[in-house]
């Protein structure tokens, strides 16, 4: 069994599952969800399936990119479990997580040209995004991408007719006052990361025995941590 960790954005998300299907799930939003929610999270999927530590098999965690704070808070904790309880470690790409949670959403809808675009907030009108085709092949690698009123993607492959182009994450509905009735685009807000959407990746990673380091893992912000400037009074 494998215990994913998602972090990577406002949502704190655990997930327990067997490789195939999630066996329990817990999550939630919320300031500080992260550093009050997830040991709790974690204890509780565990005593939902009736294990302990020591029989699972790895600990997954969303490498991202996204939220600083959330990454460090989610790859401390799998870093931790993995040291106690002697588990490999395995990173898992959120972007690439999310891509499977939508096509899983989108069903019969999502036609053999359609482009998925999952998009994490960054700030103003930049988002960290890929780009999949529907067999969630990655098309274009992980960027940090500022919106204007074109689609900066001018490499994208093309696809056959029907096509879509799903925008989604919490990075994509800022993104409506641009492409409202543009086609192909559809943008779509109330998708969120979620770590039942690591399941397949994990279970191939784990398969593959594609583990990472746990002394040296960091996870994969995209862009270096700028600390804001204190405001201090008088100054």
């Amino acid at each position: 069994m494998i215990l994913c960790l998602e972090t990577a954005t406002p949502i704190c998300s655990v997930a327990l599952n067997d490789g195939v299907n999630n066996l329990a799930l817990r999550e939630c939003k919320g300031q500080n969800a992260h550093s009050e929610k997830i040991t709790i999270f974690i204890d509780e999927v565990l005593k939902e399936v009736g294990i302990n530590y020591n029989q699972l098999d790895a600990i997954a965690v969303s490498k991202g990119p996204g939220s600083y704070t959330g990454l460090r808070i989610g790859v401390s904790t799998a870093k931790g479990i993995c040291y106690a309880a002697d588990l490999p470690l395995m990173a898992i790409d959120t972007l690439h997580a999310m891509a499977y949670g939508m096509r899983n959403k989108l069903g019969t809808e999502l036609q053999p040209g359609d482009l998925l675009i999952p998009m994490i907030d960054a700030r103003r009108m930049e988002v960290y995004c890929s780009v999949f085709d529907a067999h969630l092949t990655k098309v274009k690698d992980t960027e940090a991408v500022v919106f204007d009123a074109t689609l900066p993607f001018s490499s994208l492959p093309s696809s056959p007719s029907p096509s879509h182009t799903w925008l989604f994450g919490d990075g994509a509905p800022k993104l409506h006052k641009l492409f409202d009735g543009v086609d192909p685009i559809r943008i779509l807000d109330d998708f969120t990361p979620s770590a039942a959407y690591m399941a397949i990746l994990s279970d191939q990673a784990l398969k593959a025995g594609d583990f990472v380091d746990v002394a040296y893992f960091e996870p994969f912000y995209l862009k270096d941590f700028v600390a804001g400037k204190p405001h201090v009074k008088g100054l």
